[in-house]
């Protein structure tokens, strides 16, 4: 699941209507400045929702999870996968939402609890 929602952000970035970078594509979305002139995304209004939670991003850097992660962005990074397995997705939700959206996208697979979709031009 996790190496799928790393394929629908690179997906993004190979699209024009997408920023053409990892960052550009999981920051995308309205941000505000606060009174510290420091920018942040507004909460629950990116593309990404882990992006923009309103959660703590520092990771554990000691942790299993942290380690599982470093791991899928190496695999993601240096394209080793060889089959995208959400077949060309650009987006994705949890199965317990139901977002408007999904009405105007191609539903492409389902991995564990998550449903994939492609942007049909």
């Amino acid at each position: 699941g996790r190496l799928a929602v790393g394929l629908v952000t690179l997906n993004r970035v190979e699209m024009r209507e997408y920023p053409d970078t990892i960052c550009g594509v999981v920051h995308q979305g309205p941000t505000y400045t606060n009174w510290k002139g420091i920018t942040w995304p507004v909460k629950h209004k990116c593309q990404f929702s882990w992006y923009c939670d309103g959660k703590k991003d520092e990771p554990n850097f000691e942790s299993n999870t942290w380690s599982l992660a470093l791991e899928h962005a190496s695999i993601m990074l240096t394209k080793t996968i060889v089959l995208d397995v959400t077949e060309g997705a650009t987006h994705y939700h949890a199965t317990y939402v139901r977002p408007a959206w999904a009405k105007t996208k191609t539903r492409t697979t389902r991995i564990d609890r998550h449903i994939f979709y492609r942007w049909e031009r």
